[in-house]
């Protein structure tokens, strides 16, 4: 590609993400820090992939989800998930009508555009199935009708890694739909004095302002999709991938006893996804290699799956992946 053709996808990039930095004002009204939270946030927004975010009760994770979804003038939708809900609780139900003598379609909560999914590994498996057809096939199935889901549709859903009991742990399946798995942390004490500051009240919240409509999102999205990478960007993208499932090929011959399963073309075309995205935050028309380095570890801790071996030794797909990156060659 031409110089003048990246400079004009840089010009576009620049001026179609002005918004980036409004809705980050606005949500930082009410969340402190959380920055790597939101941007990842905005990464799914615009790449059009669902996140898990995974962390201790507390650490404003639904909070987080919340205040963005108030940024855009859209469909919000919280679900709380529960040991004894039901697929017709999320998708909807057919209701018979006495008048007509017909059977109507009464939507269930699903039919937002953004979906808070909360505990959703409190859900049974037929709830978390039904959840996975709307997620991967953007529709959803009442009765022998199925009905399309509006763009933009996106499921941002929260679970607690500590808490066992009454929970049903999500299927390889289910985890790998999601493009993004967020590990949120506790905060530094500067900022939790922050929070002491700001949270410490009975009234409410502030409140943020619409910085965005649907119509936004999808021309971004578009914006996202002309972003440039370069072939040796994509090698690099596919030789990350491959190393995971080949460790040895790339000097790594000590990871080979330690993954059981490697990532799958999915989390190629994932984090191709994701590192454009993320250069858009950035207001770039163009992908580097530190792009596809910031947002690779989110891209793939949960699609790469360890032995026992590498439990044995505490070893966790997070640290192969940080070894693989530190050994893959960067172009």
């Amino acid at each position: 590609m031409v110089a003048e053709d990246i400079s004009a996808i840089n010009e576009k990039v620049r001026r179609e993400s002005s918004f980036v930095s409004a809705i980050l004002m606005e949500t930082e009204k009410v969340i402190v820090g959380q920055r790597y939270l939101l941007e990842r946030l905005l990464v799914g927004l615009l790449a059009n992939g669902h996140i898990l975010i995974e962390g201790v009760p507390g650490l404003a994770k639904t909070t987080a989800v919340k205040t963005l979804s108030n940024t855009v003038q859209t469909k919000f939708q919280r679900l709380q998930f529960t040991p004894d809900m039901l697929p017709a609780d999320l998708t909807g139900t057919l209701i018979y009508d006495q008048r007509s003598g017909d059977f109507k379609i009464r939507k269930g909560p699903i039919f937002a555009n953004l979906i808070l999914a909360d505990e959703i590994n409190r859900a049974p498996a037929k709830v978390q199935s039904a959840l996975l057809e709307a997620m991967q096939e953007r529709q959803v199935t009442i009765g022998e009708e199925t009905l399309v889901l509006d763009e933009p549709f996106l499921v941002l859903a929260t679970q607690n890694p500590i808490e066992q009991e009454g929970t049903y742990p999500l299927p390889e399946a289910q985890v790998d739909r999601f493009m993004l798995k967020l590990k949120v942390s506790y905060p530094s004490k500067e900022e939790e004095l922050k929070i002491l500051k700001r949270m410490a009240h009975t009234g409410p919240t502030a409140a943020v302002q619409k910085i965005i409509a649907p119509a936004d999102i999808l021309r971004a999205r578009r914006v996202v999709d002309e972003i440039y990478m370069d072939e040796k960007i994509e090698k690099y993208i596919v030789e990350l991938i491959d190393a995971t499932r080949n460790p040895a090929q790339y000097k790594l011959a000590d990871l080979k006893g330690l993954i059981l399963y490697g990532a799958s073309p999915r989390a190629t075309i994932f984090l191709a996804l994701a590192a454009k995205a993320f250069a858009f935050l950035q207001g770039r028309g163009y992908v580097t290699p530190q792009d596809v380095k910031s947002i690779g570890l989110d891209v793939l801790r949960h699609r790469v799956i360890v032995t026992y071996e590498a439990e044995a030794e505490e070893k966790s797909s997070e640290d192969i992946i940080k070894r693989i990156f530190e050994e893959v060659e960067v172009p």
